[in-house]
């Protein structure tokens, strides 16, 4: 049996700052603005805020490219705003996580500063330098291999100062730190425990699978290099960072992981507690990439691939280590628009509220990010212009404009269905001026769709997928098996239906979920259910006496004591 702590019955409710609430009119959310809505948190019953990064930044990637890590960005105020809001969460029995970006840092913090400025800069093997390749195709010289960035184009960058090229395997803004030198390693982790001893309760640690660097990444060949994620010597790295910062508090800790795979997930987050609490793993995000073009080029869903993905998680990681949970984050679009249906309202609360049971009746820590929990849908995106990832920038670049492998709406479509920026656009609070956001004019654009989508239009409804969510949060506290059960698939080739069963000591569950928008006949839910069971949650107002007919986006979840 899995052992009981706070972090596994916690309901996490993730918040980008930028675009959360704006207190200023300045058109950019702000830490006061976070604190003006605890009591919204407060009301939705969650117990854990992941606050996206709010530390000093030059906001090329949106915050992830921090250039002071124990300063407050500008916009979103200042370090006594940030002590207040973790005071007033604290009061409301509220916990933070902080997001730890320390692969990379911004080329603008002073560390990267220092290393660029000569090669013989102390700080200089702070960062990952190479020189150019001399040879091959490149007889003047050129890119010391052919690692790729996440955004794409190459992972490294020519420094003109110096000569050589650095490392970034994401934007060229943000050069990748060089985890090997043990003096990176203990200036991360003495600014850990200055946040930690502020009060904050965790970290969620981003691309933390990328922090050890193989030699066949770094190697000057001119030729392939290997990625940078998922190399074991990363385990080295956060057991020395357990050993010395976590062990010491009580706290949360999960891993961005793109890497992991349920054989080396309890590397990261077993029962050991060794290193995290757990991990997030990325396997069903993908159920719908292209395997050449990825997320440019969605494909329509193939719900025995994403049964069989979520399943293999619950059932491999039961006893050995912990899932997260989630659907929706700032790197993921809007999950309504992309599993469910928003074509009209009706259909729009109906799958909003039937991913939310499929996915918080499994075993795991359950992740919401901002708007989830009203069922927001991503952005009708018609222009690049309206865009402000750097992720499709560079996408768009490299695939448009120079190769030529996608048209312009071709892209568009991508943009529009799969793209980070859906979850971007601001919090939508009310049916006023700029949905109650900002009394400014709003970073990025708003989500025309805000009038009828508002948290005030929902927070007493009884019927709405705010309270929907409020009862799944609520029932997950109640019912120990929601959180410690094991897991079982029913019905795996079903091309509609997501049906398990949960079970621990002499309490069971039975999830029924149907994806599409039609009316199912001919399986029988009476002959899968358990005698005396009886429905615990569902998405309609009314049950269906008839239990061979299951309705569209339907969600019934039963309960045996």
């Amino acid at each position: 049996m899995d052992k009981k702590t706070w972090w596994k019955e916690a309901v996490v409710y993730q918040i980008y700052p930028r675009s959360f609430q704006d207190s200023t009119g300045s058109g950019v959310g702000d830490l006061n603005g976070i604190t003006q809505r605890l009591d919204y948190l407060k009301d939705l019953g969650v117990d854990v805020i992941w606050l996206s990064p709010v530390y000093a930044s030059p906001n090329v990637d949106n915050g992830y490219d921090i250039s002071d890590y124990r300063a407050i960005m500008d916009e979103f105020g200042t370090m006594e705003d940030f002590d207040r809001l973790l005071a007033e969460s604290h009061k409301r029995g509220l916990r933070i996580l902080m997001d730890l970006v320390v692969n990379h840092s911004s080329d603008r913090h002073p560390w990267f500063i220092e290393s660029r400025s000569s090669v013989d800069n102390p700080k200089r093997d702070w960062y990952i330098w190479r020189d150019g390749f001399n040879g091959g195709c490149h007889p003047e010289g050129g890119l010391p291999n052919d690692l790729r960035s996440v955004f794409s184009g190459s992972a490294w960058e020519k420094d003109e100062k110096t000569g050589q090229y650095y490392m970034h395997n994401f934007a060229a803004a943000q050069p990748d730190l060089n985890w090997a030198n043990p003096d990176v390693r203990n200036a991360v982790y003495d600014m850990m425990g200055f946040w930690l001893d502020k009060g904050v309760d965790g970290f969620r640690m981003d691309v933390i699978d990328a922090i050890d660097k193989p030699p066949t990444a770094l190697a000057v060949s001119g030729g392939k290099a290997d990625t940078c994620f998922g190399n074991p010597g990363v385990h080295k790295y956060l057991r020395e960072m357990n050993q010395k910062v976590l062990s010491r508090y009580d706290i949360m800790t999960v891993g961005e992981t793109s890497s992991v795979t349920v054989d080396t997930a309890p590397l990261y987050a077993g029962n050991d507690g060794k290193e995290l609490n757990m991990v997030f793993q990325f396997e069903h995000t993908w159920v719908d990439h292209d395997k050449t073009l990825g997320k440019w080029k969605p494909l329509p869903l193939d719900l025995p691939k994403l049964k069989k993905i979520l399943s293999r998680w619950q059932t491999a990681l039961h006893g050995r280590a912990w899932n997260s949970l989630y659907w929706d984050n700032h790197d993921q679009p809007r999950i309504v628009s992309r599993f469910g249906n928003d074509s009209t309202e009706e259909l729009r609360i109906l799958s909003a509220k039937m991913l939310a049971a499929c996915l918080h009746m499994m075993q795991g820590t359950p992740y919401i990010y901002q708007g989830e929990e009203l069922g927001m849908t991503n952005y009708p995106f018609t222009r690049l212009e309206e865009c402000n990832d750097v992720e499709i920038r560079n996408a768009y670049r490299e695939l448009v404009t120079e190769k030529k492998l996608l048209t312009h709406e071709e892209m568009m479509k991508g943009i529009r269905k799969l793209s980070r920026d859906n979850a971007r656009t601001p919090m939508q609070w009310d049916d006023g001026k700029n949905a109650g956001f900002s009394a400014g004019t709003p970073w990025m654009g708003i989500n025309p769709n805000y009038k009828t989508i508002n948290a005030a239009s929902q927070v007493h409804d009884p019927e709405s997928v705010f309270s929907f969510y409020k009862r799944l949060i609520r029932l997950r506290k109640e019912h120990p098996v929601i959180v410690y059960g094991d897991y079982e698939l029913l019905l795996p080739e079903d091309e509609k239906l997501f049906v398990y069963r949960r079970r621990f000591e002499d309490t069971g569950l039975l999830v029924v979920c149907n994806f599409t928008p039609n009316r199912i006949t001919g399986i029988d839910i009476g002959a899968l259910r358990s005698d005396g069971d009886k429905l615990l949650i569902g998405n309609y107002r009314d049950t269906e006496p008839d239990e061979k007919i299951i309705r569209p986006y339907e969600a019934k979840v039963y309960l045996k004591n």
